[in-house]
C-alpha cells in the first residue's frame, strides 16, 4: 500500500489493557507514517503537576503552568523540559496520576491541542480514549480495541512484573478495574466508542491478527492507493 497525497488520520481508542498502543505503534511503522500515544502526554502532564504538588482542581494554576510546559518527541521518546522520561511515566503509579488530572478540562485541552496542531502536519496514528470521539473526529479510520477484564489484566501485569517484583496479579486486576470506572464515568469526554468506530474484540487475537483485522480495514478504505 502506498500512501495518498492526503494527509490521513487513524484513532486507535480503547480501556487499558486492550493492546491499543502496541498495535497502533506497530500499524504506523507498518503505514510508514508517524504514531502519537495521547496516554503518554496524560502521564507526562500527571507526573509533572504531581511533582509540582498541584491540586487536581486547582484550574487557575495549573493552566498558568501548562503554558510554560515544553513536552516534545522525538523518536518516538518523550521529553520534558529537555529530560528523557520515556521510561519514568510507564510506571503504573503514573497511570493513576494521569487518570486522576485527566478529569480537569485544562489538563484535556492542552493534551488535546497537542495531538491536533501534530495531526494538521503530518499523516498519523494515534491511540488513547477519546482520539475518535473528541480528539479527532474527522479521522478517516476509528477503531475501537476491546477484551475481557481478566485478559487485559494478565498482559498489564506480564508487562510490569519484570520491574516491580512484589506487584501482583489482583494489584493489577483492581488497578484496571478502578481505571475503567473513572474513565467511563468522568464527566468530560468518557471512554467509548465513536458511533463509527469498528470494534475489535482482542481477548482471543495475537498482536498480528489484530493488525491484519485493521490494515485490511485500511485498505478497504481506499485511504491508501495501490
Amino acid at each position: 500500500m502506498t500512501q495518498k497525497a492526503k494527509k490521513i488520520k487513524i484513532a486507535i481508542d480503547g480501556p487499558a489493557g486492550s493492546g491499543k498502543s502496541t498495535i497502533a505503534e506497530k500499524l504506523a511503522n507498518i503505514l510508514k507514517i508517524n504514531y502519537l500515544n495521547s496516554g503518554a502526554l496524560y502521564r507526562i502532564i500527571g507526573y509533572y503537576l504531581n511533582e509540582q504538588k498541584m491540586d487536581p482542581k486547582d484550574s487557575k494554576n495549573i493552566e498558568n503552568i501548562l503554558e510554560k510546559l515544553n513536552i516534545e518527541i522525538k523518536n518516538n521518546r518523550y521529553f520534558l523540559d529537555g529530560v528523557d522520561v520515556t521510561t519514568t511515566i510507564k510506571d503504573s503509579k503514573i497511570g493513576d496520576l494521569a487518570s486522576l488530572y485527566s478529569q480537569n478540562n485544562i489538563v484535556r485541552k492542552k493534551v488535546n491541542e497537542i495531538i491536533k496542531q501534530i495531526a494538521e502536519k503530518v499523516s498519523i496514528v494515534v491511540d488513547g480514549r477519546d482520539i475518535g470521539t473528541v480528539v479527532l473526529p474527522d479521522s478517516d479510520i476509528k477503531i475501537y480495541l476491546t477484551a475481557s477484564l481478566e485478559e487485559r489484566a494478565k498482559r498489564r501485569w506480564n508487562e510490569e512484573k519484570g520491574e516491580e517484583a512484589n506487584i501482583s496479579f489482583n494489584d493489577i486486576l483492581e488497578e484496571i478495574k478502578s481505571r475503567d470506572y473513572n474513565d467511563s464515568n468522568r464527566s468530560i469526554a468518557p471512554l467509548k466508542p465513536a458511533r463509527d468506530a469498528i470494534i475489535i474484540d482482542t481477548t482471543n487475537l495475537s498482536i498480528e491478527e489484530v493488525l491484519q483485522k485493521i490494515l485490511k480495514i485500511v485498505e478497504e478504505s481506499g485511504i491508501y492507493g495501490d
